[in-house]
């Protein structure tokens, strides 16, 4: 499932596909959520790995709602891949994903005007398909969610 797909007719894209739990059934690692990064352009095919907490999707939510000309989005970033997207006032994006082992690649590109609003549908849907089903107790310590379906 895409929590982010932005493409332009050049063939320019940034896909964030969401393939699935971590560690599905581990208490720790349940909540964490799996992603390819897959980002083509004339210059660069590229597949990279990211891990996605639940506080992740929450400051990607938040940022998507403080959006508009001038500003910059992330998500990653504080354990290793990061990927930012630039709003220009012209509506073009910019868009640099940065692997600190392997890749660093800019590119840009022109998405549909609701493209906002579309990205809040796709993170409403990442979060209907893997909800959050651990709760931290306390610091360093977790137990299955009440709400967790067997």
């Amino acid at each position: 499932m895409d929590l982010i797909h932005l493409a332009d007719p050049d063939g320019n894209r940034c896909v964030v596909r969401v393939t699935g739990r971590s560690q599905p059934g581990v208490l720790t690692g349940h909540d964490i959520l799996h992603a390819n990064v897959l980002v083509s352009a004339s210059f660069v095919d590229a597949r990279l790995d990211l891990y996605l907490f639940q506080r992740d999707l929450d400051s990607w939510e938040q940022e998507l709602s403080n959006l508009g000309p001038g500003r910059t989005v992330s998500i990653g970033g504080d354990r290793g891949l990061s990927l930012e997207i630039h709003v220009h006032d012209d509506g073009r994006l910019s868009i640099q994903v940065s692997d600190p082992d392997r890749l660093t690649a800019a590119l840009g590109t022109r998405p549909e005007e609701d493209w906002i609003a579309e990205h809040r549908g796709r993170l409403e849907q990442v979060r209907l398909t893997w909800p959050s089903e651990v709760v931290e107790t306390a610091p360093g310590a977790y137990e299955w969610s009440p709400h967790r379906k067997p």
